[in-house]
């Protein structure tokens, strides 16, 4: 049975209440066991540039969505939004407008030595990963809000927060059987005009979601290993 819900409303000012929090703890075996597991499939988990243009159930993709919105925020205020984008028209936007802004990032802007980093992933000014893939989603970041009286009230450890967001709508979806790409176009202002967001919110992150392509093939990489990444002390 889900557990019953409550529309969110902001807390600045309130004094602190806090609710039991008794979750069942889980058995040392089973916990090993489902983190192995989860290892495993994670670890198996690409970004891809090659979608199936095959359709995505769109709960699954809006239960993901509703994953990375449990993520924790500074002061838990929650400093995102996600756009899901539909309309072939708008996603064709979203295309040309970025595919401009990346033929002057590969011409140049980017500088040599980010061209030369990202030559092992073979990637170039052309997008077709923003039309192709059934569903996109467009993260923003709310840099402040709000309140009833027009006061502007800021946002706090904003980048951190929606970071983790995204990791976790990242993880989400890759557990839930499907494929994505963090696409960060730069400068991405045009975002915000072509989806009519308001001021107070940042483009952070464009990401393609749907099955990799029959022919898909991804750059040859290997990751760090524990070992490489973890400090014991």
């Amino acid at each position: 049975m889900s557990t019953p819900t409550r529309n969110w409303t902001p807390t600045h000012g309130d004094p602190y209440r806090s609710v039991p929090y008794r979750p069942e703890r889980m058995p040392a075996g089973e916990s090993l066991a489902r983190a192995a597991e989860l290892r495993e499939r994670m670890d198996r988990r690409r970004t891809v540039r090659q979608f199936s243009a095959d359709p995505v159930p769109e709960q699954v993709v809006k239960d993901a969505i509703a994953c990375a919105a449990t993520a924790p925020s500074g002061a838990h205020q929650q400093p995102w939004t996600f756009v899901l984008v539909k309309d072939a028209q708008v996603r064709r936007r979203i295309r040309e407008a970025a595919e401009e802004e990346e033929r002057i990032s590969y011409a140049g802007r980017l500088g040599e030595e980010w061209l030369t980093a990202l030559r092992p992933l073979g990637t170039d000014e052309i997008k077709p990963h923003l039309t192709d893939a059934p569903h996109l989603i467009v993260v923003f970041q709310q840099r402040y809000w709000l309140g009833e009286d027009g006061a502007r009230h800021k946002h706090y450890y904003v980048d951190e927060s929606v970071g983790i967001a995204v990791g976790m709508l990242l993880s989400a979806l890759h557990l839930s059987g499907l494929a994505a790409l963090v696409h960060t176009p730069s400068p991405m202002r045009f975002l915000q005009e072509v989806l009519g967001r308001p001021a107070n919110e940042k483009a952070f992150a464009v990401i393609p979601v749907g099955y990799p392509a029959k022919d898909c093939r991804v750059p040859d990489l290997v990751r760090k290993t524990l070992d490489q990444v973890l400090v014991e002390i």
